[in-house]
């Protein structure tokens, strides 16, 4: 090879490297935007797949699951444990590693339980995620995802405060 072909080899390389980061940096994206607005008219068991492997597997501080229905279902009924949340994510790291990346990015959500006569504060969270992207036929999915709470204030949705 002449200098200019490794050039042109290594920027190849490099412009594949930027592309698969803003394609997983996209998916930790769309799944945090999931968070608040899946199943917004009703149980929506589509979703989970344009964002996790068929075999993912999840663990919560409120369940662990496996498979796509799972998370789904896992989602459904945490979201609908309170009126509405907003979820905001941060410090993505991206270590890719060919077809597989390992993933970690902090979040700060909060949770505005449903109306109520006791008129609870919100439930506000701040942890991370972290787990294991594979590219995929479809692009960039989760195979593996885990969620950390790092601390909690106010009630949680049995209205006990959790951390």
């Amino acid at each position: 090879m002449t200098l200019q072909q490794d050039e042109l080899a290594a920027l190849s390389d490099r412009v594949r490297e930027l592309g698969d980061r803003a394609a997983v940096n996209e998916l930790l994206d769309r799944y945090i935007v999931l968070l608040d607005n899946q199943d917004e008219n009703g149980f929506d068991g589509s979703w989970p797949s344009t964002v996790f492997t068929d075999d993912v597997r999840m663990i919560f501080p409120v369940g662990a699951c496996e498979g796509l229905s799972d998370v789904a279902r896992l989602h459904f009924v945490a979201k609908n444990r309170f009126d509405r949340s907003l979820h905001v994510s941060s410090n993505h790291i991206v270590t890719l590693d060919g077809d597989r990346a390992e993933v970690r990015l902090h979040v700060l959500a909060t949770h505005v339980h449903h109306p109520g006569p006791e008129n609870r504060p919100n439930f506000d969270i701040g942890g991370y995620y972290e787990g294991e992207a594979v590219r995929t036929a479809a692009g960039w999915r989760l195979r593996t995802w885990a969620f950390h709470l790092v601390w909690s204030t106010g009630p949680g949705p049995d209205g006990c405060p959790l951390g």
